[in-house]
């Protein structure tokens, strides 16, 4: 069942710091602070456009949530309260930080119609939260998902890869905590490095040097496949596509098809193991996974090729598996 999110954006309103990697206004495009008015017409809008609208959700996102003041939280609840029930959306799904939950806003927030929280985490180790200005520590995450669980809520949980202080070993671990708090849902934010950010002066000034590209998707696609293994969601992998990022973009993990980037090389890792010792291998996919399977500019069967093995993939359309083999020599 496809899922989709209708996307207010509240950009950083709320939020009581400045994160070293943040520009709310440019990763999300939106530069005004939404009100009532807008969430009515944004809800009226995309209830006349989506077939399915049970099984979408209002989606404040951008800022944190739970911080705004009272009065100004109960007017965009309030707006999007109208657009909830039979034959509207399903429910109402908040991000928020993980320092900004108790059981009086949880009380608050069920009674409204919301049905999913997700937490910035972004990282678990506390040398990384206190180098990136986070303001809280990877216990006050631990608290807050175990409330959010408590109080019935879909538990969403975001990381963030590659930030400055952090390396890919720190990352892995960052996950594997995360894992254990039993999200349903994920999204993994390779770090994007924006002009106009502390993050952005510290890599001018060479004092924040990322590790490179080729690990970060490497790390991604082993997250990715983690995450699929103990059944979490994945909602996202990778900043959407945007003019806005990329014209403050100095450098970091970004790529429009981030996630088919780390979809392919967990696709080349099956393909290797499969091809070991052979000359020639064929296999097939899910059609819609075709460009996944061959990668980016058929990288993987050319890695494939080098590796002496002659690659053929049969795209099926009834296919559900990742991959099957069907003969190699």
């Amino acid at each position: 069942m496809k899922h989709s999110n209708i996307s207010i954006f509240v950009p950083h309103a709320g939020c009581p710091h400045q994160c070293s990697f943040c520009d709310q206004r440019t990763i999300s495009g939106e530069g005004n602070i939404p009100h009532a008015d807008d969430v009515r017409r944004i809800c009226t809008r995309a209830l006349d456009q989506i077939n399915e609208p049970e099984n979408a959700e209002i989606a404040f996102f951008g800022g944190s949530f739970t911080a705004i003041p009272r009065s100004y939280m109960a007017e965009l609840l309030e707006a999007a309260q109208d657009f909830i029930g039979k034959g509207k959306f399903r429910g109402i799904r908040i991000s928020t930080r993980p320092d900004y939950i108790d059981d009086e806003v949880l009380s608050l927030l069920k009674s409204s119609g919301v049905t999913a929280i997700e937490l910035g985490a972004q990282s678990m180790d506390e040398e990384v939260l206190e180098a990136n200005e986070r303001g809280h520590s990877s216990q006050d995450v631990v608290n807050a998902s175990r409330l959010i669980k408590k109080y019935g809520f879909e538990l969403g949980l975001q990381m963030m890869t590659g930030l400055y202080r952090s390396t890919p070993e720190k990352d892995a671990e960052t996950f594997e905590r995360l894992r254990k708090l039993y999200p349903d849902t994920m999204r993994i934010y390779p770090v994007v490095i924006l002009n106009g950010t502390r993050l952005g002066e510290l890599f001018k000034s060479g004092e924040y040097v990322p590790y490179s590209f080729d690990e970060g998707v490497e790390l991604c696609s082993q997250i990715m496949e983690r995450a699929e293994h103990n059944g979490i969601k994945l909602i996202k992998v990778g900043l959407h596509a945007s003019e806005f990022v990329e014209g403050e973009l100095l450098g970091g993990f970004y790529h429009p098809a981030f996630r088919e980037l780390c979809e392919g090389r967990i696709y080349l890792r099956e393909l290797k193991t499969l091809a070991r010792g052979h000359s020639y291998l064929e296999v097939s996919v899910p059609e819609r996974n075709l460009s996944k399977a061959l990668g980016q500019k058929r990288c993987n069967a050319e890695e494939l090729k080098r590796l002496g093995t002659e690659l053929k993939i049969i795209a099926d359309k009834t296919q559900k598996e990742r991959i099957k083999l069907i003969s190699r020599r």
